[in-house]
């Protein structure tokens, strides 16, 4: 602990962003890197408390007193060892996680916590600016060869950990672009895609073997998995997305939100897109139907389109504001959030079901028609609300974006493979993140559901971990989500 009255000293400080007029002009990102002095006056603030919650709340198990300290030693080399020794993409986690770590600092209980979300995307980019981040090719070959559908963050964490290992590993990608969600799911403007190719780069001259536009049982039959390689992991994601079969579903000007998202992010990335089939929200009143992350990148992409006006319907009731300090520590509060596309301008109206979309002689949707519910909060669950009768709302909308999540991964490939599933859909896996057949593994959203990329890195890292195990009888490899780990040899955390 280098500053023992740090955290009475200095205030809470977070990286700084773009005004809203600014950067509703364009799609790139908008947040900037702390900058150096403020990084360490945020590391000066971290207490060194005898049991860190700060990673408990973490899925990774960030070492985060570690690297606060260093940051505020001026040790940024070192800092960067620390925050890979549990993460292999903290530029991923830097822009797009909500940091639980943070709702869990000691220091929230009564004041506000230390920006280490901000410090960590600081660690990063310093040492991709210095030149420190290089391909780590392992020393020696395994022999064995493993198999991983999908390259999203599950996938590329455990294709890394594998590889540096001495395994031979094979990334299959059924779509152009390597990423899976981190390229064409999430906005340019919240994360780059720039910054995921230079971490591919990477990847590829470390030995890591990509098959893009390769879908897994359509272009490459199921049955060359168990004959070409030792072991695989489905790493697939929970890519179908919920619908609302509702009356006018049909008619035109309604999506569903990965497809807008997807259709913006390939244009970042250089595409062409007819015009008879862009999904442009210029000049249009557009209404987001749900409320979570993907919901909030609708937003802030209809407003970078220029669009008239932004509602959004949330089903649920309104939390509660902010306040500086956490009331649930060490949980993560239950209050308003608000994001950067919420401060960019929308109109939020809680409590509200969609019950029918309203369409004219075109069949082009120009209202939704839905009703106010009425529910006691119940802080202990969220219990679906009541209806109240006869208290309906018509709200105009020229497009509708619908963001009410995902609900289980596509089966065809889990069909070929005789994997099971469980009762909602998922990939039925045991500890270890076995599946039903010998030999194939999954992990990510695919088992657990929709989740934060967090999540997903520390689940690919621990079926690194599992493979190892069962193409090695041991492994090195550490494991996220089991391991307890030892800090200055007297405090033991569990995760």
């Amino acid at each position: 602990m280098g500053k023992p009255t740090g955290f009475l000293e200095f205030q809470r400080t977070t990286a700084p962003k773009q005004s809203v007029e600014e950067r509703k002009k364009h799609f790139g990102e908008f947040e900037y890197i702390l900058p150096v002095a403020q990084a360490q006056e945020q590391g000066a603030r971290c207490m060194d408390c005898g049991t860190p919650f700060c990673m408990s709340g973490c899925p990774l198990g960030n070492l985060i007193p570690s690297w606060n300290d260093l940051v505020y030693q001026n040790d940024w080399r070192t800092a960067l060892d620390q925050l890979h020794a549990t993460n292999n993409f903290p530029e991923f986690t830097g822009r797009t996680c909500p940091a639980p770590c943070e709702s869990s600092c000691v220091l929230a209980i009564n004041s506000p916590a230390v920006a280490i979300k901000s410090i960590e995307n600081a660690i990063i980019e310093r040492a991709f600016a210095e030149g420190w981040i290089i391909p780590e090719p392992p020393a020696f070959r395994t022999g064995k060869r493993v198999a991983i559908i999908g390259s999203g963050p599950a996938g590329l964490a455990a294709a890394q950990q594998l590889n540096r290992v001495g395994h031979s590993v094979t990334v299959f990608e059924k779509s152009d672009r390597i990423g899976g969600l981190l390229t064409y799911g999430i906005p340019n403007f919240k994360l780059s895609k720039s910054v995921v190719e230079r971490r591919i780069e990477q990847l590829r001259a470390e030995g890591i073997k990509f098959c893009l536009n390769t879908e897994v049982g359509v272009k490459f039959p199921a049955w060359r998995l168990r004959r070409e390689f030792d072991a695989v992991i489905l790493a697939i994601g929970s890519s179908v997305e919920r619908d609302l079969p509702l009356e006018g579903r049909e008619l035109s000007g309604i999506y569903l939100a990965m497809e807008y998202l997807t259709q913006q992010n390939r244009i970042d990335c250089g595409d062409t897109i007819p015009h008879e089939g862009r999904i442009d929200a210029e000049g249009k009143h557009v209404v987001v139907i749900g409320s979570g992350d993907t919901a909030a990148d609708c937003i802030g992409t209809a407003h970078r389109q220029g669009a008239a006006s932004v509602t959004q319907f949330d089903i649920h009731t309104c939390p509660p504001e902010a306040q500086i300090y956490n009331v649930d520590w060490p949980y993560v509060p239950a209050v308003l959030i608000q994001s950067t596309s919420h401060e960019e301008g929308c109109q939020r109206m809680f409590t509200v079901l969609t019950q029918r979309f309203v369409g004219n002689a075109m069949q082009q949707v120009v209202a939704i028609e839905a009703v106010r519910l009425h529910r006691n909060p119940r802080p202990e669950e969220r219990t679906m609300p009541h209806l109240t009768k006869g208290e309906k709302v018509l709200v105009g909308a020229d497009l509708v974006l619908i963001a009410v999540g995902f609900s289980y991964p596509e089966y065809q490939l889990l069909r070929q493979l005789d994997v099971e599933t469980t009762k909602t859909g998922k990939v039925a896996v045991r500890n270890g993140g076995h599946t039903s057949q010998p030999g194939i593994f999954a992990a990510g959203d695919c088992t657990r559901g929709a989740s934060l990329v967090v999540w997903a890195i520390a689940e690919g890292r621990s079926i690194a971990h599992s493979v190892d195990v069962y193409l090695m009888g041991e492994s090195t490899l550490p494991n996220p989500l089991q391991d307890t780990i030892v800090i200055d040899h007297h405090t033991i955390l569990t995760l």
